[in-house]
């Protein structure tokens, strides 16, 4: 089950209290649940009940009791516990793996992993100045505002505004901080960039800093990381073998795949990197959703931005470990971990993309 998944499962558990008259609220138009914080167990868990419980009109636990049955009859959970003020707790199927679901899921959707219809049937008209900045932010914010289902359109200050937007749109005005100077000499996708990644309240720094491939420049890094995926691909392809989620530790993947008669062939030991690293890259990728939502909610492309350099900092390192290594033969696990490499590959492009930039094959 992944957290897309869970997350449905919740919002249908509040459905069902509320069909059955145990709890009197809004049903949410999404919930979010993350990795459970200090006090929590399990693989995931939510703060759903203590968002609801003002206007249920009753304690948080209250409601978190009142969902729970719902939950723990659902596919797939295990178990649900409730910790702390009211927070609900999800251990998972003993046959689930959150990692491989998530990793199925982004594959299954590709660049449209983590679209959704949060802002279904909204029109925005976007009113900006005559600026560079505040043009690329709006273009941007037209592209993510449609990822999420609904529809922007921009016009500048002292333009007539059209009847539509007058009678349909929200109209909202974007006037970040101007850029000090013309970005053209960084070039399309570095301009970009360096437009895109501050907050707009920030001034952008239009220098060739941008342009440097060196570890302090986070452009450098996201495409470089999303240059590095394809560049595994690449070579697992000369190497016959190709991507397929499964267990990323040798061991385990044989054993998932030998009878029980049959011992599994020795394997290298897994690197040490795979087990510090790989459940590192969980979080990122399943936050992408909400993140992708939060900056068409907000109008900030530079939260997509910085979410796209955590991505690529929890990716790097992982890479290490994707191919065999020595006299090490292709196994299971190595197409696993191809597969979560692939995935995260699959979120750099396709937050690129929504920032009109490109996503390099080779770098």
């Amino acid at each position: 089950m992944t957290p897309v998944e869970l997350s449905r499962t919740v919002l249908h558990a509040v459905r069902c209290a509320v069909d059955e008259g145990q709890l009197s609220v809004a049903v949410p138009e999404r919930v979010v649940v993350s990795e459970p914080g200090a006090g929590g167990c399990g693989e995931y868990a939510t703060n759903v009940a203590l968002q609801l419980a003002r206007a249920a009109g009753k304690p948080p636990r209250t409601v978190a009791e009142i969902l729970r049955p719902r939950l723990i009859a659902a596919d797939g959970i295990e178990d649900v516990v409730v910790t702390g003020p009211g927070f609900l707790n999800f251990r998972l199927g003993q046959e689930a793996d959150p990692l491989q679901d998530l990793v199925r899921e982004i594959r299954a959707q590709g660049q449209r992993y983590g679209h959704g219809d949060a802002l279904a049937g909204q029109v925005l008209a976007l009113r900006v100045p005559y600026e560079v900045r505040a043009e690329v932010v709006a273009d941007a914010v037209v592209r993510i505002v449609a990822s999420q289902g609904g529809r922007a359109t921009v016009q500048h200050h002292g333009a007539r505004a059209t009847v539509e937007d007058v009678e349909h749109g929200e109209l909202v005005d974007l006037r970040p901080v101007p850029a000090p100077e013309d970005p053209a000499p960084l070039g399309p996708d570095a301009a970009r960039w360096a437009l895109l990644h501050p907050a707009p309240h920030d001034r952008p720094r239009i220098t060739a800093d941008h342009l440097v491939q060196r570890e302090g420049n986070p452009l450098f890094r996201v495409r470089y990381a999303h240059a590095r995926v394809r560049s595994l691909g690449r070579g697992a392809a000369r190497l016959g073998f190709a991507a397929e989620p499964g267990p990323l530790n040798s061991a385990e993947a044989d054993t998932a795949g030998t009878p029980a008669f049959q011992a599994p062939a020795p394997q290298a030991p897994a690197p040490q990197a795979l087990a510090v690293h790989a459940p590192a890259l969980h979080t990122p990728l399943s936050d992408y959703p909400r993140i992708l939502t939060a900056a068409a909610t907000h109008r900030a492309p530079d939260r997509l931005a910085r979410h796209l350099v955590t991505v690529a900092d929890a990716v790097l390192p992982f890479l290490t470990c994707v191919l065999p290594i020595g006299e090490e033969k292709p196994s299971a696990a190595h197409r696993a971990r191809l597969a979560l490499a692939e995935a995260a590959g699959t979120v750099l492009a396709g937050g690129l993309s929504l920032l009109g930039i490109d996503a390099p094959e080779h770098l």
